[in-house]
This record gives structure tokens, sequence and C-alpha cells, in this order.
């Protein structure tokens, strides 16, 4: 399978009205792909909008959530981003998290892992215009018909951490979605999902795997350590996060951090990373460094990477512009990522 390096969105200091430009500059040096995020910005849809009409790039969402839009309302979306990059939409959906599902919006956070594949039964059904009757455990849609079908296909990748979500991947999806996991973790996660796809009568070569990877642009030092100490604990502190980690391994190592964090010293948790934890999680260092990391991410059993630009520096002229030589130096044609 191809080898893709791909854009991450949204990107630090990078505004909508300047996405085309910058989509255009990454496809000619050999970027393939722009995923984008949803979490408390702008949706995943509206930048790959832009990105679609500027560029031949292919397209997907990295993820959008299978509680926070009802299923009809999903559908049309996908079907808008269909028409708009037709052959080269890939929709990701997953769960979220409890904050985002049930602080933020209201809803239980409930059978995630059934949500999820009810979502995109459904919405396969959807797309190809038929009348459709589905009667799920979390999902129950009665005669919806979708009126302007993509005229191609368009593929599903779930986000998955743990095996669950890993198995629904492999057995109802086109491709997996990680996320927050280090190369080394690579094969484990890949290996739940190719056996489930394996087991289900599918091709687990054909599997995508798909990743997220957080690339820090600040030069390595105390100022930007907090930086991503406090990214660690924001996330790993999570639910669904702790709990990946620790079918990962990692409970001893971070134990510290989270009993810090229950008890309510975040300073402690702070603290209390393992250094070696944000090497592994993170890219940094020099533009040969980063893409040396990304090598090793590609040679776990990642096939496509998108890059997650990130920089501490405040002024919103000079952020932009650190993330545009990010994508400059970390190029495909650059770190000899163009087969």
């Amino acid at each position: 399978m191809q080898k893709r390096w791909s854009l991450s969105l949204p990107m630090a200091g990078v505004p909508l009205s300047d996405l085309a430009d910058v989509a255009r500059e990454a496809e000619s040096l050999g970027y393939t792909d722009a995923w984008s995020s949803e979490v408390d910005g702008i949706d995943a849809f509206t930048p790959l909008s832009v990105i679609a009409q500027a560029t031949q790039l292919r397209l997907g969402t990295a993820i959008v959530n299978a509680y926070t839009r009802g299923p009809q309302t999903l559908a049309s979306s996908v079907a808008g981003m269909a028409e708009l990059a037709p052959g080269r939409f890939v929709l990701g959906v997953g769960s979220g998290s409890q904050p985002i599902i049930e602080r933020w919006n209201g809803i239980p956070f409930k059978k995630p892992v059934t949500r999820v594949r009810e979502m995109v039964e459904f919405l396969k059904q959807a797309m190809t215009g038929e009348r459709v009757v589905f009667e799920g455990a979390t999902i129950r849609v009665n005669g919806f018909r979708l009126t302007a079908p993509p005229s191609q296909p368009v593929q599903f990748q779930i986000a998955a951490l743990r095996p669950g979500m890993l198995r629904a991947a492999g057995q109802v999806a086109d491709g997996v979605i990680l996320n927050w996991l280090s190369a080394e973790d690579v094969r484990k996660s890949v290996a739940v999902a190719r056996e489930a796809a394996k087991e289900a009568g599918r091709d687990p070569e054909s599997l995508e795997v798909t990743a997220r990877l957080i690339v820090n642009l600040d030069p390595i030092g105390p100022e930007s350590e907090t930086g991503l100490r406090r990214a660690v604990t924001t996330y790993l502190n999570v639910p669904v996060y702790r709990k990946f980690h620790e079918w990962l391994g990692r409970t001893e190592e971070l134990t510290p951090m989270w009993s810090a964090w229950e008890s309510g010293d975040r300073a402690g948790s702070l603290d209390a990373v393992p250094p070696t934890l944000i090497d592994e999680l993170m890219i940094r260092g020099t533009p040969q460094e980063r893409n040396e990391h990304v090598r090793r991410y590609m040679d776990a059993g990642i096939d496509t990477a998108f890059l997650s630009f990130g920089t501490s520096e405040p002024d919103p002229v000079k952020r932009r512009e650190i993330v545009r030589q990010a994508i400059r130096d970390m190029a495909p044609v650059v770190a000899g990522a163009t087969s």
C-alpha cells in the first residue's frame, strides 16, 4: 500500500482564508491528503470543502463523531463532500470521549463500539441511494433515501483505541485511524484490526492504517517541555485514553501521574509525566529528526500519516510561517517518502 504523508487540520496560525494557498503548496511538495479534526474549533467539513476546490488531495475526517450528528444529517454531509471531491473523500468516524459527548453535548456516552459500527453500516447503505430501514441497538432509521448519492464510492474508516473498536474497524471499515500512540505501539493495535478483518473473511492487508502524528515545532527546552507535559495530562487523564494506555502496558509508568490528577494535584501530575513518554508520543527536534521519527511510524505499519503541527509561538504571523516552513521541511520530497 502506498505510504501517504498528509496534512492535519486545523493548522496553527493558518486561517481558512489561507488554507487553499497552503494546500496547493503542500500538494506541489508531495503531500497526498488533508485530514481534518473536529473538537472545540471549526467543524471537520468546512476546511475540507476549501481544499477540495483548490487541489486534488485526498480528503478525510479524523474524526467526525458518531453521536453528535444524527444518521440523516451525517449522510447528507458525506454526500456533499463526495460531490465536491468525487472518489477522494474518506469519512473517518469515531466515538469521541466522555467530555465531548456528555459534558459538551449532553448525550449519554453509551455503547460506543456499537454506535460507531452501526453508523458506518447505515452510511454504507445510505450512500447507495436506496431506501434505508435500519434497526440497530443505537440507531434506528425508517425510510430514509439520499436523493443525491455519490457518483463514486466513499471510503469509511473508524478511529480506534482498544480492541473492541479496533475489531469493529477490521470487520466493517476500509481502514483504522490511530492516535496518541508511539511508533512501537503501532504493531499491537494493527494486529488486532487485521486479525478481525481476517476473521470476517476480508483481506487484512487491504485495511488502511491511518494515524494523526503530533509534531511539535518549538525548540526543545523547559518551556516546550512544560507545554507537552500539559498536553499529555490533558489527554491521558480522559478515561478512554487512560484505558488505552493501560491496555498498551503503561499502567505502572503512568500511575503516579494519574494518582496526582485524581487528588487534584495538577502541578504534581505535570511533574509525574515520564520524560521518555514525551519523546515516544511527540515528534520534535530538527527537521531531519522529525522526518526520521515519522518514518519509524511508517515502518511500524502506518500507511497514511497526517502531521499535526503545533507551536506555542503567540504571534499569529510568526506562528503561520513556522507551520508553513515545517510543511516544507517535512515534505515527502524532502523526507524521501514519495513511494
